[in-house]
């Protein structure tokens, strides 16, 4: 198990998980993205509690090792979408700007003037 800091709040999550949210997060930072996730966890007081984690690029987030004899979260939802989502922006098309040397042909730049 990790535990995870998110803001001033922090509570026990599963590895896999763990590792997960702070991988998804930093990818969401990368893209200039942002997104929310609701996740399983053991509360600082040792409750079982919903946590719904606002990710990007101002999320501050930490995970540490917790030595715990209780059960991990199930968080195998939360776990596949955040890992769909990761592939999804290793994988998304890049934009590169125009190179300034292009013919651009500009009868499709500049509107005919000539007709009324």
């Amino acid at each position: 198990m990790k535990h995870m800091t998110f803001a001033d709040k922090s509570f026990l999550l599963g590895d896999e998980t763990a590792v997960t949210v702070l991988e998804y997060a930093a990818a969401l930072a990368h893209h200039h993205d942002a997104d929310d996730v609701e996740l399983a966890a053991i509360s600082s007081d040792g409750d079982e509690v919903r946590a719904i984690l606002l990710l990007g690029g101002g999320a501050p987030l930490m995970a540490e090792s917790a030595h715990t004899e209780l059960p991990e979260p199930d968080n195998a939802d939360a776990l596949a979408y955040m890992k769909r989502r990761l592939d999804a922006l290793r994988h998304a098309p890049s934009a590169n700007p125009l190179d300034p040397e292009a013919h651009v042909d500009s009868a499709y730049c500049q509107p005919d003037l000539t007709q009324s």
